[in-house]
C-alpha cells in the first residue's frame, strides 16, 4: 500500500489524467450506445411459468398486456366514440402491437362482445393493448410510441390515461431536487468536520468522478446482461454513500497525519497504509456481499448484484490512487487557515485529542452493562415490525398520484372494482374432453368463491387446446387476500378438479409472476443470509486474529438488518409517513430484503473495519485492551459518526426521488446507518469489547496457524 501511495503522490499528473481519460471514454461510449436496462425475471419450475409457457404458443397471447383507459365528467365515454376508435385503429397498425380489444364493438378495431370494457354508468371504460413481447423486452421508444398515439384522443372533456406493466416502464425515475439537497447537507457536514472548503471538496469531488464512470460502464453492461431498470439509481445511492465515506476516511487520517507533524508525502502514504487499507478491506467485503446474490442463481438478482458491485469496485479504487494525487496537490491546504496556524505555533497536536468523544469512550468504559441493555432495548423496539413484514410487488396503486399509470389505475379501480387491476389467468392445456370437463368445473367453482368478482366463461384458443379463464380477485394485487386467493385456486381449487383427469392447469397473470417471485425469493433469504454470515466471520477473523470479533459483528449486522426492515414495514406497510414521501402503503418489495441484506451487511462491515481496525492497531501497540478501546472509539467516534450523517443525508435524499421501490431502499439503508453508527458502533459495540475484555482478541493456537495473514492496519510508521 506505501507503493501504490507514494506512486500517487510523486506520479500525480499520470494519475489524473488516466482517471480523466477513463472518465471521458466510459460515459462517452455509455453516451454513444444508450441503455438497455430491463426488468426480467426467470423463475423456472414455477406455476406462473408454466402459464406462460402455454399461452405463448398463441401469437400475442405471451406479450404484455395493457390498458388505455377513457374517462369523462360529463356524459358518456360513448360520446367520444368516433375519436377513440380512430386512435385505437392507428394503434392496432403500429409494429410492436399484436391486437387492441376496443371498449366498443362498432369499431375498426377488434371486439370481444361478451367481455364488457364500460362501467356501468358509461363514465369510465378501457381498451386493451396486446403487445407482441413481454414488457421488459420492449423498448422504450415503442412503448412510447403507443402512449404517443392513444394521447392524441385526449381532450378537454374525456381523460385517457395508460395502465399496466410496459407503460409502467416510461415512469422514469423525476429529476429530483432532494437528491441535490443531500449532496449538499453532506457538504455542510463535511466543511463542519474539515473547517477546509478545499478538503470538503476532495470527498465529494472523488464520490462523484468514480460515480460517473461506474454509471456508464453500468449502462454498457446492460447491453450484455440483464440489469434491472432501478439499478442505475440504486448503483448512485450506493455509489455516492460508500464513496464520500471512504474518501472522507482517508482526508481524516491524511489531515491527523499533518497535525502531527509528518510531511505532505508521509501524511498521505501513512493514511493510505492504514485507513486505506481498512478502505480496501471495507470496499471487498462490500463487493463480496453483493455478489453474494449470485449465489442464488436468479437472473434478475445477477445484474444488480454485478453493477452495484462495479460501482463499489471503482469508488474504492479512485479512493485509493486519484484521492492521494489530489491530497498531493493540496499539499497543507486540507488543513483549515487556523489549523495551519495552530500547528505551526504549537507543534504536532496529542495522541488522542481531548474533546467530546473521548469524554464519551470513558463514559463507555465506566458502564458497559448498563448502556448494553438500554442499546438492546432500543433496537429491539425498531425491530417490532418486522415481524409484521409482508413480500409482494407494490402496484401501480403505489404511484406517485400525478403519474399517468396511477390515474389510469384508479380510474380501473373506481370503475370495475379494485381486483380489476390484477386479475389472475387460469390456463389448461386440452387434450381431451375429460380436460375440457375440468376447467369447465374450475370455472364453476371459482365463481362460487368469496373472494372471486369474476370469473368468465372457460375460453378455447389455439384451436381448442388451450382454455383459459379470467378471474378478477375482489382484492386489489398486492392486498393479502389476493396472494391467499392465488394459493386456494393452486392447493384447493385445482387439485380437486383435476383429481382424476390429471389435467394440467396453472394460474398465471403479472400478480401470479410477482407472488412466486416473492416465494421463491423468501425460500431462499435463509441460505442467502448464512452465506452473508459466514463471509462476513471469516474476513474479520483473517483481519483481526480474533474469535469473538467476528461474532460480535454478526450479531451487529443482524440487529441493524432487523431495524432496518422493521422501519420499512412501519413506513411502507403501515403508513406511518410514506405520504411524506409520496409513496403509498402495500407490501414491501419481494426482492428488498436480499438486496438490502447484502448492502447493510456490508455498510455495516464498513464502520466495524473502521472501528475495530483501529481499536486493533492500539491493542497492538499497547496490549491493554481498556485503552485500545477508548483510543479507538476516541480517535474514530467522530470521523464515524460524520460518516454516518453523510451517508443518512445521501440515503434518505432519493427517498424523495418519486420511486416506491428507491424510497424503500433509501429509508432502509438510511434508517439502519443510523442506528448501526449511533447505536451499534457508538454504544454496544465498545460496551461488549469493554465487558469481554482481553477475550476480544483471542485465538485458538490451532486456528491462529490455520488462518492466513492480513492485515486491515499497518502500525510501522504510524506514531498514534
Amino acid at each position: 500500500m506505501k507503493s501504490l501511495a507514494r506512486l500517487s503522490v510523486r506520479r500525480r499528473w499520470w494519475v489524473l489524467i488516466t482517471w480523466i481519460a477513463l472518465f471521458i471514454g466510459v460515459v462517452g461510449a455509455a453516451q454513444s450506445v444508450g441503455s438497455a436496462f430491463a426488468n426480467s425475471f426467470s423463475l423456472p419450475g414455477t406455476n406462473s411459468t408454466h402459464a406462460l409457457d402455454l399461452l405463448s404458443r398463441i401469437k400475442g397471447q405471451a406479450g404484455d398486456t395493457d390498458e388505455i383507459v377513457f374517462a369523462t365528467h360529463t356524459g358518456t365515454v360513448a360520446d367520444h366514440q368516433r375519436a377513440i376508435s380512430t386512435m385505437l385503429s392507428r394503434v392496432a397498425a403500429l409494429p410492436q402491437i399484436a391486437s387492441v380489444t376496443s371498449p366498443f364493438c362498432a369499431s375498426a378495431a377488434p371486439c370481444l362482445a361478451e367481455h364488457t370494457q364500460v362501467n356501468h354508468n358509461g363514465t369510465i371504460a378501457f381498451a386493451v393493448v396486446h403487445f407482441t413481447l413481454p414488457g421488459y423486452k420492449l423498448s422504450n421508444p415503442a412503448i412510447q410510441q403507443v402512449e404517443t398515439v392513444g394521447s392524441t384522443a385526449r381532450s378537454s372533456s374525456l381523460q385517457v390515461q395508460f395502465g399496466g406493466n410496459a407503460f409502467g416502464q416510461l415512469a422514469s425515475r423525476p429529476a429530483s431536487a432532494s437528491e441535490g439537497v443531500g449532496l449538499l447537507v453532506a457538504a455542510i457536514i463535511l466543511l463542519l468536520a474539515f473547517g477546509s472548503f478545499l478538503a470538503m471538496l476532495l470527498p465529494l469531488g472523488v464520490a462523484l468522478f468514480a460515480l460517473g464512470i461506474a454509471s456508464g460502464a453500468t449502462t454498457l453492461l446492460s447491453h450484455d446482461l440483464v440489469i434491472a431498470q432501478f439499478a442505475p439509481i440504486l448503483g448512485s445511492l450506493i455509489g455516492l454513500g460508500v464513496g464520500i465515506d471512504y474518501a472522507l476516511f482517508i482526508v481524516t487520517r491524511s489531515r491527523q497525519g499533518l497535525k502531527r507533524g509528518l510531511s505532505v508525502e508521509e501524511s498521505i502514504v501513512t493514511a493510505i497504509n492504514t485507513s486505506g487499507r481498512a478502505v480496501l478491506f471495507a470496499g471487498t467485503t462490500v463487493c463480496i456481499a453483493l455478489l453474494g446474490m449470485l449465489v442464488l442463481r436468479l437472473s434478475f438478482l445477477n445484474g444488480v448484484a454485478i453493477s452495484a458491485t462495479i460501482t463499489v469496485a471503482i469508488t474504492m479504487t479512485a479512493a485509493v490512487t486519484l484521492l492521494p494525487a489530489l491530497l498531493a496537490f493540496q499539499k497543507t491546504r486540507v488543513l483549515s487557515r487556523r489549523e495551519r496556524r495552530v500547528l505551526a505555533e504549537h507543534g504536532p497536536e496529542a495522541v488522542v485529542v481531548a474533546g467530546p468523544w473521548q469524554r464519551w469512550s470513558h463514559v463507555v468504559a465506566r458502564h458497559p452493562r448498563a448502556l448494553s441493555v438500554i442499546a438492546l432495548a432500543i433496537i429491539g423496539v425498531m425491530i417490532i415490525p418486522y415481524f409484521s413484514l409482508h413480500l409482494g410487488s407494490a402496484d401501480q396503486g403505489s404511484n406517485p398520484p400525478s403519474s399517468t399509470t396511477r390515474q389510469a389505475y384508479d380510474l380501473l379501480a373506481k370503475g370495475f372494482g379494485p381486483g380489476f387491476n390484477g386479475p389472475l389467468t387460469v390456463v389448461g392445456a386440452v387434450h381431451s374432453p375429460a380436460d375440457l370437463a375440468a376447467l369447465n368445473a374450475i370455472d364453476r367453482r371459482v365463481a362460487t368463491l368469496p373472494d372471486v368478482a369474476i370469473a368468465s366463461p372457460v375460453e378455447s384458443l389455439n384451436g381448442g387446446h388451450l382454455g383459459v379463464i379470467t378471474v378478477v380477485p375482489r382484492s386489489s394485487p398486492q392486498a393479502a387476500a389476493t396472494t391467499s386467493l392465488i394459493a386456494r385456486l393452486r392447493d384447493q381449487v385445482i387439485p380437486r378438479a383435476t383429481f382424476t383427469s390429471h389435467s394440467a392447469v396453472y394460474v398465471g397473470g403479472i400478480t401470479a409472476i410477482y407472488d412466486d417471485f416473492a416465494t421463491v425469493l423468501g425460500s431462499k433469504l435463509p441460505l442467502f443470509l448464512t452465506v452473508i454470515v459466514l463471509l462476513g466471520c471469516l474476513l474479520l477473523m483473517v483481519a483481526f486474529r480474533s474469535v469473538v470479533v467476528p461474532l460480535v459483528a454478526a450479531l451487529m449486522n443482524i440487529l441493524a438488518v432487523g431495524a432496518s426492515f422493521g422501519l420499512v414495514v412501519a413506513v411502507f406497510q403501515w403508513g406511518w409517513g410514506s405520504t411524506l414521501l409520496g409513496a403509498g402503503t402495500g407490501p414491501v418489495e419481494s426482492f428488498l430484503p436480499i438486496i438490502m441484506i447484502a448492502i447493510l451487511f456490508g455498510l455495516s462491515m464498513d464502520y466495524q473495519v473502521f472501528l475495530v481496525s483501529r481499536m486493533h492497531e492500539e491493542w497492538l501497540n499497547t496490549g491493554d485492551n481498556e485503552e485500545a478501546v477508548i483510543r479507538g472509539q476516541a480517535n474514530t467516534g467522530r470521523v464515524i459518526t460524520a460518516a454516518a450523517l453523510i451517508m443518512i443525508s445521501v440515503f434518505l435524499s432519493f427517498a424523495f426521488g418519486g420511486q416506491r421501490v428507491i424510497a424503500e431502499f433509501g429509508v432502509g439503508l438510511g434508517g439502519a446507518v443510523l442506528m448501526d453508527a449511533f447505536i451499534l458502533r457508538t454504544v454496544l459495540v465498545p460496551s461488549l469489547m469493554h465487558f469481554l475484555g482481553r477475550a476480544n482478541w483471542w485465538m485458538p493456537s490451532w486456528l491462529e496457524r490455520a488462518v492466513p495473514h492480513l492485515a486491515v492496519e499497518a502500525t510501522e510508521d504510524v506514531e498514534f
